[in-house]
C-alpha cells in the first residue's frame, strides 16, 4: 500500500460507530467547530476528541486550530476508495447471482413436469 492510498480497514472501522457517522454527517455543510460537533452528542469533550481522532486517523476529516477553536472539515474524497471497493464487491456478487439464476433456470427446464 502506498503512502497516499487510504486504509480501508481504518475507514470502515471509523464508520462503524453511529456517533462518528453522525459527526461526519454534521460536517456536510463545511468546517465546524469541535464544540458544535460535540453539542448534539451529549458526550464529554475528551470522548468527542477521541471519536474525531479516529475519523482523522482514517483520513475522513482534517482538523485545524484557529485561535482557540479547533475546526473540523470532512474529506469526502477519502470515501471514494470505499465506494470503489463496494462497487467492485457489488459487481462480483451480482455476477455470481446472475450465474446462479441462469443455472437454476437451466435445471428447471430439464425437470419433468
Amino acid at each position: 500500500m502506498t503512502k497516499y492510498e487510504p486504509d480501508l480497514s481504518l475507514i470502515f472501522q471509523a464508520l462503524s460507530d453511529p456517533t462518528r457517522r453522525a459527526m461526519l454527517a454534521g460536517l456536510n455543510g463545511g468546517a465546524v467547530a469541535v464544540s458544535a460537533l460535540a453539542r448534539p452528542t451529549g458526550l464529554a469533550l475528551p470522548t468527542v476528541l477521541r471519536h474525531l481522532g479516529v475519523l482523522e486517523e482514517a483520513g475522513l476529516i482534517v482538523t485545524e486550530k484557529t485561535g482557540r477553536t479547533r475546526m473540523c472539515q470532512a474529506r469526502p474524497e477519502a470515501l471514494a476508495a470505499t465506494s470503489h471497493w463496494l462497487d467492485a464487491q457489488r459487481a462480483l456478487w451480482e455476477a455470481r447471482t446472475d450465474r446462479l439464476e441462469t443455472y437454476l433456470e437451466t435445471l428447471q427446464k430439464g425437470m419433468p413436469e
